[in-house]
């Protein structure tokens, strides 16, 4: 199948995993498989964008990372400052607009204030939608989804009768954004950990043994050609 040919998903997610074992591999320190991860993520949103992809969401720090090693931790977030601090004049110069998903008010109050000023500098761009998962896990996000509904309801700013799964996705960290079509997992592992579990219900899954550090646009070309060959009847039963 060529690449002209090709059925490009609107929305591809990403859990990326494997930068501790790329380190351990080259007898490095995890926090130097992190920093070389972070530097393919931006190569492979250049990547998504001019393959015809709009969407983009990668699964950075999840609510279970905290229990990693502080010096991990600590080195994770450092990475995000760094992010944070170029992140919005590279989103100015490639036109792309940067939303976080999470809970952020378990993050740092100087992170929060850079992210908030991020997405708020980057609204308006019309060029790829990144989102990055920070301090997010999906049940969490459930959870706090139910809380705000609850408030809504006793607030009688939402009736009983009118909640359904649309009116229950607007609660979501992912308000305004498309559900996956593709999701890739690198390292070989085939869960997914708790990631956009209310999103996922109709998404390809993809999973390679390559480590996220060595990911490149050859191998999401392969999850492209994956998710191309794919029928995807959501439910209907298929004639062939």
């Amino acid at each position: 199948m060529s690449e002209n040919n090709l059925k490009i998903p609107n929305h591809v997610a990403i859990i990326l995993d494997g930068n501790g074992r790329w380190a351990k591999q080259r007898k490095m320190p995890r926090n130097y498989g992190h920093a070389q991860g972070s530097k393919v993520v931006e190569k492979i949103c250049e990547d998504a964008y001019r393959m015809g992809i709009k969407y983009l969401t990668v699964y950075a720090f999840s609510t279970e990372n905290w229990k990693r090693p502080k010096d991990e931790v600590d080195a994770l977030m450092k990475l995000l400052k760094n992010y944070l601090e170029t992140s919005i004049n590279t989103s100015k110069k490639n036109n792309m607009r940067v939303r976080i998903l999470g809970d952020i008010s378990g993050l740092s109050e100087d992170i929060q204030v850079r992210i908030r000023e991020l997405e708020e500098a980057s609204k308006m761009n019309t060029g790829l939608n990144f989102q990055v998962a920070i301090n997010y896990g999906s049940r969490d996000e459930i959870v706090r989804a139910v809380k705000a509904l609850s408030k809504d309801v006793l607030g009688k700013k939402v009736a009983i009768e009118d909640i359904n799964e649309n009116l229950f996705s607007q609660y979501l960290d992912t308000k305004g954004i498309p559900e996956p079509d593709l999701l890739i997992r690198t390292s070989g592992e085939q869960r997914l950990s708790n990631f956009l579990l209310w999103q996922m219900a109709y998404t390809e899954f993809y999973f390679t043994d390559v480590l996220w550090p060595d990911f490149n646009k050859e191998e999401l070309l392969k999850a492209v050609k994956f998710y191309s060959g794919r029928k995807r009847n959501f439910g209907a039963i298929s004639e062939e």
